[in-house]
């Protein structure tokens, strides 16, 4: 991204996160590699759609990016200042005034003790914003602007429905005019009736606040109409930055595009893209590119290192492959492309050894 330092709300810079497993030897635990050398921009007012597999990483990510989780290592820029050099005190209000998340599940994300009222003004009441009449008023206004109607604000999570209570969420997130609101599967825990409302709500509130938000989501074709870039991660690496218009038939790495091909189509249906070879695990990924144990395009090359990025000729547009995707190249070559490869007499990822 050409942002510069001054204009972007968060920058990450070679972000590792680290966890200890409860498996592993006597004297040694294994390690869950979670994130892997994030370099990620969030610019005033854009939606970046983060997509990728379970366990890749997108939730850790988010975590970070709202100084939840700390980095193992790596620069978390915050307003152009590094967020965990600062003290606590300070970390606390720049954090929690200038961010705000929306949780999966609605149900688990709200106290089921406190009423609609005091959730909202729970914010307002630890970071000190105004008296109590004005905290009243905030109150009365955060429910009008997620559609809430006031007769609910006494009401507990459990007397409402999924979507209301999701409204009540996105109501707590912007309590305090954050810069920036960060979506971890908004959607996923309500129904499918509901799902289009709090989505348009996102968008809405999006436009009118002038926010930028990070949308995490299994859903990647709602990610795709809703953001104005997509990234990609594959085990705990961002491996492709992509305009959200181009990524269905212009993204260049293939698990991008395996991604989306994955998704079913009524105009034009394609057959996904098949991936073949086994899973790896965050505890011991593999050396050099993480994807070629599954990639129809992998060869020696691709177990000795991870490749640098790449920028594409569409502004904004970057990825990490050794053998991209051809520009132009449609989809339904590379499903045949990949068919070939998974019905070879001796499959392609045997002819990949590991480095000495």
């Amino acid at each position: 991204m050409s942002t510069s330092p001054a204009q972007a709300l968060v920058r990450l810079t070679d972000v590792h996160v680290v966890h200890k497993a409860r498996s592993g030897g006597v004297f040694t635990r294994d390690r869950v590699y979670a994130l892997t050398g994030a370099d990620l921009v969030v610019a005033p007012g854009e939606t970046i759609g983060v997509v990728g597999e379970s366990g890749c990483g997108k939730s850790t990510l988010a975590k970070v990016l709202v100084g939840v989780q700390r980095p193992t290592s790596g620069t978390v820029a915050f307003g152009g200042r590094d967020l965990w050099s600062l003290g606590p005190d300070e970390r606390r209000t720049a954090v929690g005034a200038g961010t705000g998340m929306i949780f999966q599940d609605p149900s688990t994300a709200l106290n089921r003790r406190m009423p609609v009222r005091r959730i909202l003004r729970d914010p307002l009441d630890v970071h000190r914003r105004g008296g109590a009449a004005e905290r009243a008023d905030r109150v009365d206004e955060l429910m009008s602007l997620v559609g809430l109607p006031r007769a609910l604000a006494d009401a507990l999570p459990g007397q409402l429905s999924g979507g209301q209570r999701q409204r009540v969420a996105i109501a707590r997130a912007l309590a305090l005019d954050p810069g920036l609101v960060v979506a971890d599967e908004p959607t996923s825990a309500l129904d499918v009736s509901v799902r289009a409302q709090i989505l348009n709500l996102l968008l809405d509130l999006k436009e009118r606040l002038g926010l930028a938000l990070v949308f995490v989501s299994h859903d990647i074709q709602t990610v795709r109409r809703m953001s104005d870039r997509v990234v990609t991660m594959y085990l705990g690496r961002i491996v492709e930055e992509s305009p959200a218009g181009e990524v269905t038939e212009g993204s260049r790495h293939p698990y991008t595009r395996a991604l989306f091909s994955a998704t079913p189509g009524l105009l034009d249906p394609v057959e996904p893209i098949p991936l073949t070879g086994p899973v790896p695990s965050a505890t011991r990924p593999p050396s050099g590119c993480p994807f070629r144990t599954r990639c129809w395009k992998a060869d020696a090359r691709c177990a000795t290192r991870m490749p640098e990025f790449t920028a594409a000729s569409a502004p904004g547009h970057r990825f990490r492959c050794h053998h991209p995707v051809e520009e132009g190249r449609a989809t339904r070559t590379l499903v045949a492309q990949a068919e070939s490869a998974a019905v070879a007499d001796v499959p392609f990822q045997q002819h990949i050894r590991e480095p000495s």
